[in-house]
């Protein structure tokens, strides 16, 4: 019997309200599982959906982006949001096929080597595609556990170690089961342990959170609202990528300044756009998505 005294309630939980999400499926494959796991990061369900169908309908394996130019990736990533991470999986699919055949490895070491992927990520996809044993700590995760082991209503800004330490310490002993564990705490922040409107009600350990029982103190104030996306340098970003993305070939200078009227803040964000690899200035003055 382990000592984590909230899993069955909370695996429990998850059986009776899992959302049926095409990622969690037994015939997903790891790299469709890799794929969902870059694209979730800062993008809701909602929008992350399409995108993933899509991307799987085209690139089915790893091997099949890897044949197409970077810049394909990122014309398929659309409007999804911090398009970097269109690049970082090109370069995981190549990294892929050049280092382990074409698999995604199963090894927490060899997954972490491949490029834009950090440490949530590679549990993430250790766990939820080979059930393995892993602490997987993502923003819903480390929210539940803050609330119900340690009394306060928001984590750290950044994790801790003694988070890890923390999440380590509540793993089932089983990797099937420890797997299991970490999908049931993360659906449980994102449906019911929620940033502003927790619904405690419905919780299935509320006799034991610490929060609650303390009568829900605030901490640190409200949870940190997103910066504004208006008139930032992320929008003039997303319309120059967009011209890009809608066209068949490169693209002249004045097509890319009739998106914004406001030159210097224009100029620094297609400045941005070419120091990220996410545009290719080319010889003529012209400019194009990666090739």
């Amino acid at each position: 019997m382990n000592e984590n005294p909230y899993s069955a309630a909370v695996l429990a939980w998850y059986e009776a309200n899992a959302r049926d999400l095409p990622w969690r499926r037994a015939d997903t494959t790891p790299w469709g599982v890799l794929v969902s796991e870059v694209m979730l990061q800062q993008t809701p369900v909602a929008r992350v959906l399409p995108a993933w169908e899509a991307w799987m309908r085209r690139w089915p394996t790893p091997a099949d982006l890897a044949a197409e130019p970077a810049g394909e990736a990122v014309r398929m990533w659309n409007r999804l949001g911090y398009p970097r991470r269109a690049l970082n999986l090109h370069a995981c699919a190549r990294a892929i096929v050049e280092r382990h055949g074409g698999r995604v490895p199963d090894s927490h070491a060899d997954l972490l080597a491949l490029p834009g992927v950090g440490a949530y990520t590679s549990a993430a996809v250790a766990g939820f595609a080979f059930g393995q044993r892993h602490a997987i700590l993502d923003t819903n995760v480390r929210r539940v556990l803050a609330r119900v082991e340690t009394g306060v209503e928001y984590p750290p800004k950044t994790p801790t170690r003694s988070e890890a330490r923390l999440a380590e310490s509540l793993l089932p002993p089983e990797p099937a089961v420890a797997a299991r564990w970490g999908v049931a705490v993360m659906e449980l922040g994102a449906l019911v342990c929620t940033a502003r409107s927790p619904k405690c009600a419905e919780c299935p350990v509320i006799d034991g959170c610490a929060w609650v029982l303390a009568g829900r103190p605030a901490h640190d104030g409200p949870p940190r609202r997103g910066q504004t996306y208006a008139g930032t340098d992320r929008q003039v970003r997303g319309r120059l990528l967009a011209v890009l993305r809608d066209a068949t070939g490169p693209v002249p200078k004045s097509a890319l300044d009739a998106v914004w009227d406001e030159p210097v803040q224009r100029e620094r964000a297609l400045d941005a756009l070419v120091a990220d690899g996410l545009v290719d200035p080319l010889e003529d003055g012209d400019y194009a998505l990666p090739a």
